[in-house]
């Protein structure tokens, strides 16, 4: 008899083991069919609503300057570490840090006061950034220039780690003192595959066209962020194709400038000042001399442009941190380049330091 009660209750276990097996597969299955009717499919090519008012025309022989920024979507300060560069942290600041950032942020392209800006890492509406606008943030203290933003990604719910990052709705935006014509959103293309595309990147070419006075040509600002966290073919078709958009805008005669986060080293940079260490996520690297004689590759390597998060920076050994230099612009040959400057602001209130450049049209 106590045999079998005991048989009993291993089939009871064994059942109960089964249901909640059962229960965590339907509701996986459930969540990835709920991430995959609501995932984000954008156009290959899409018009971007502009917002706001230009101060200013654009006409050959000016000099204007142009700066470009991952602003770490207000969250990245150097209090952060975060778990995909070897940190542990999801969540890597309060509400309160998060403003902080945002606004210090703010003030240094105030004091700058560049023409023409080129944002990354900028949340509509993302739990990470307690849901605040921050599109609408820098739209609101940037009067007098037109807003272009485009999404890189537009995510219900990303399911991973623990705790989830959840809500996460990010993209580039383009901030232009000067006339803005049009904007379009082109898409890259996107290394990942199903079921990780449901919540992942979905990269694109935020492409906004000022009109030049006096000349049928444009200037054509690409503003761009390219894959991080791909295997490597990401990033090189990525920039196989932003090559091709180049070399378009270059056989019709515009002038043109792509900046921001490029995750990648230009080759005719020195970066010698910083060493790789072991462990630390690395960066691609672009061979300039794939693109051609009709542009020239420029940033400042004096300062790093970005910041290893496998650690918090603040108090760390600054001797010994992993730094990078992957933020800088790409210039058409029709635009005499006059200075390149990585603006050293010690990662206080980003992972990135702004890089700031001053050209004039010919």
């Amino acid at each position: 008899m106590a045999g079998k009660n005991k048989m009993g209750i291993i089939s009871k276990v064994i059942k109960v083991i089964i249901c909640i097996i059962a229960v965590l597969a339907l509701i996986v299955v459930v969540g990835f069919g709920i991430l995959t009717i609501f995932e984000y499919r954008p156009d290959d090519t899409e018009s971007i609503e502009l917002t706001g008012e230009s101060s200013k025309n654009l006409s050959t022989g000016d000099t204007f300057t142009v700066l470009t920024w991952n602003t770490g979507y207000g969250a990245l300060g150097d209090n952060a570490d975060f778990f995909m560069d070897g940190g542990s942290m999801v969540y890597t600041a309060d509400e309160k840090r998060v403003k902080e950032n945002l606004e210090a942020i703010d003030s240094e392209i105030e004091t700058v006061n560049p023409d023409i800006v080129f944002l990354q890492e900028v949340d509509t509406v993302a739990d990470r950034s307690y849901k605040i606008n921050e599109v609408s943030f820098f739209s609101e203290r940037n009067q007098g220039k037109i807003s272009s933003y485009a999404l890189n990604m537009d995510a219900i719910f990303i399911p991973y780690p623990i705790p989830p990052i959840g809500r996460t709705k990010v993209g580039i935006q383009t901030l232009s003192s000067f006339e803005i014509a049009s904007a379009t959103r082109l898409s890259l293309p996107v290394p990942f595959k199903w079921p990780v595309s449901t919540c992942n990147f979905k990269k694109c070419l935020n492409v906004s066209r000022v009109p030049v006075q006096g000349s049928d040509k444009e200037l054509v600002l690409i503003n761009l962020h390219l894959e991080a966290y791909d295997s490597g073919e990401g990033k090189i078709a990525q920039t196989n194709m932003l090559r091709e958009v180049l070399q378009a805008e270059l056989d019709a005669g515009n002038y043109v400038i792509a900046g921001g986060d490029f995750n990648q080293v230009f080759s005719n940079t020195d970066a010698s000042a910083y060493p790789t260490y072991e462990g630390a996520w690395q960066p691609g690297s672009i061979d300039v001399a794939e693109f051609g004689d009709g542009v020239t590759f420029i940033t400042d390597s004096s300062v790093p442009t970005c910041r290893s998060l496998d650690k918090i920076y603040n108090g760390a050994d600054k001797d010994t941190f992993q730094y990078y230099v992957i933020d800088g612009f790409i210039v058409s040959s029709n635009i005499v380049i006059d200075s390149c400057e990585t603006q050293d602001l010690g990662f206080v209130n980003s992972d990135h330091n702004p890089v700031l450049l001053t050209v004039t049209l010919k």
